[in-house]
């Protein structure tokens, strides 16, 4: 541990001998799926549980209501989790945002439930690297820069949601309001298996499209009619064939239909855009009014959109740089090479970016196979992050990223 002091070395210690590894296994052993609300219930109590020992104001904040497209093209409100704030220090002098999420996209219902050992350094489970060992992570970090007297300068807000999985829509408004006047942010998904980061990040827009034709007879009269699913698989084709470039185009499920002898007059076609900046949002959103309009006067059907872009493209422009900077400095003077690339996923970091807060939003385990039953957890990498995070937190409050930032 080149360039670690006697005193960082003792907080570093301190969070490397968290019970990570115990705790990871608890929290991956209860399924939190984004729509199973006892299991993100049940979560949020274990968390709060495990966060209370640390200082501030913890409480539950209630998801913000969410409409969604059902399949018959009606909108229903669809029920979210509760998420969990911790507000530590908020008069301090240097305040900073760190989020996590608590849901998984393993369902009560899906067969990967259960912890296996690949091997001694290997743990596979629902959850493990996505992200209950970065929950972990982020505690013991935590837990370690209460140890050291100059924490006092540091303020956060821990934010853990419950819907990341479903692109948070019901805590959107909960990282605006609370990301407002932090210098910078950590979110703790998982680093690839070498360490790398996730630098710049595509952005994300989710939509529905519901279109309303003509019922006929497919047989007696079938040049009456007005075929909504044919309309909307032509849109599903126009859509993917004008992207690439700067947006990639994904249409994923055509709902709709019905007994062969009737010309179908709904379908709802679900389509996601990965813009890579601003101006390819604009782009695809572009396409996606253009291609409706002419797919409604050729099909001679009304359409309809519902959603947006959730999640804004992140770039990485000179804070997110000097950020990132700051955190491979760290790693450096804990023998860890940090190194980060560009990604087309997407994660609430994107939210946090676009209030203007730089953010490394990859703080948490070395992992891989992420949203498959394959999804492992590197367990070394618990105590190697969190001492990554402690340093970096610990050098915060010592305001020694405010200085890199002034000049």
């Amino acid at each position: 541990m080149r360039g670690i002091s006697s005193f960082e070395r003792s907080v570093m210690e301190s969070a490397a001998d968290a019970p990570m590894l115990a705790q990871t296994e608890k929290w991956a052993a209860v399924n939190s799926g984004s729509r199973n609300l006892p299991g993100l219930a049940a979560m949020a109590a274990m968390l709060a549980d495990a966060f209370a020992g640390l200082p501030g104001a913890m409480s539950l904040v209630d998801p913000a209501p969410v409409k969604t497209v059902r399949p018959d093209g009606r909108l229903a409100m669809v029920a979210h989790g509760s998420h969990l704030r911790l507000s530590v220090r908020p008069e301090a002098p240097v305040q900073i945002l760190l989020t996590g999420h608590m849901d998984t996209v393993f369902p009560a219902d899906h067969g990967f439930q259960a912890l296996r050992w690949i091997d001694p350094a290997t743990l596979n489970g629902p959850g493990v690297a996505d992200m209950k060992g970065g929950l972990a992570v982020m505690l013991a970090a935590l837990r370690a820069l209460e140890t050291a007297p100059n924490a006092r300068r540091l303020g956060y807000d821990v934010i853990i949601n419950s819907d990341e999985e479903v692109g948070s829509p019901s805590s959107a408004a909960l990282f605006r309001q609370v990301a407002t006047g932090k210098i910078a942010a950590f979110t703790y998904e998982p680093a690839l298996p070498d360490g790398t980061l996730a630098g710049a990040r595509a952005g994300s827009g989710n939509f529905a499209v519901i279109v309303t034709g003509r019922s006929a007879h497919a047989g007696r009269n079938p040049q009456d009619g007005r075929n909504a699913l044919l309309a909307a698989a032509d849109l599903a084709l126009r859509l993917k064939a004008a992207s690439g470039g700067g947006f990639s185009c994904n249409p994923s499920r055509i709902e709709g239909g019905g007994p062969n002898n009737v010309v179908p007059d709904h379908a709802v076609l679900h389509v996601n855009f990965r813009p890579k900046t601003p101006a390819d949002e604009q782009a695809a959103d572009e396409l996606l009014k253009d291609a409706m309009a002419r797919v409604a006067q050729e099909h001679e059907v009304t359409l309809h959109r519902h959603g947006g872009f959730g999640r804004p493209p992140k770039p990485m422009d000179a804070r997110a740089e000097a950020l990132f900077g700051f955190v491979r400095q760290c790693g450096a003077d804990l023998g860890l090479s940090i190194a980060w690339r560009d990604t087309g996923g997407v994660c609430d970091g994107n939210n946090i970016a676009a209030c203007g807060v730089p953010v490394v939003d990859t703080m948490g385990v070395r992992g891989g196979n992420i949203h498959s039953d394959l999804e492992y957890l590197v367990v070394d990498s618990l105590a190697e992050r969190a001492q990554l995070s402690a340093l970096a937190l610990l050098r915060m409050a010592e305001g020694r990223f405010t200085k890199g930032m002034k000049a």
